[in-house]
């Protein structure tokens, strides 16, 4: 069964940029671990050990991202009064009444950025689908706090 997974245009982007760069770095792995096979005793070879690990590495996170791209859903950002994928939130925290910034985007994409937030994380969850004005309450691991709504952008 397929599960498709939803994206920002933007993180889709990233994605198969970072795809491009791994793929020109492929043929200099291929020569590091020709060229250390070529030193003899394999064994014992400790650069033939980790251009093979760096080898794998590399595939496995190419096709990593190839399932990521396969199965990714691009969403674009709705309404601008609702926050949800692919929105700028700016969120008062009402604990200490800073305000911060985050961009709602596919749990694939979170860590693509700082500000970064995927929409299935506590705080991505209890501010989807709110408005301007709208306080919520977090349920986090490290305990409940609560978040007003300040500003939506696309």
């Amino acid at each position: 069964m397929v599960t498709y997974h939803d994206i920002t245009p933007d993180g889709l982007k990233k994605l198969k940029a970072e795809v491009i760069l791994l793929q020109a770095e492929r043929p200099r792995r291929i020569k590091a671990l020709a060229d250390a096979r070529a030193l003899g005793d394999l064994s014992e070879n400790a650069d033939y050990s980790a251009a093979k690990r760096d080898l794998r590495h590399l595939e496995s996170r190419l096709r990593y991202l190839d399932k990521l791209i396969r199965y990714a859903q691009v969403v674009t950002a709705g309404p601008t009064d609702i926050a949800g994928l692919g929105m700028h939130v700016t969120l008062r925290f009402e604990d200490d009444d800073d305000l911060e910034v985050y961009h709602l985007v596919g749990q694939a994409e979170a860590n693509m950025a700082p500000g970064n937030i995927a929409i299935n994380s506590p705080l991505g969850r209890a501010i989807a689908a709110r408005k301007v004005g709208d306080t919520v309450t977090v349920e986090a691991p490290s305990g409940a706090y609560q978040v007003t709504v300040v500003k939506l952008e696309a």
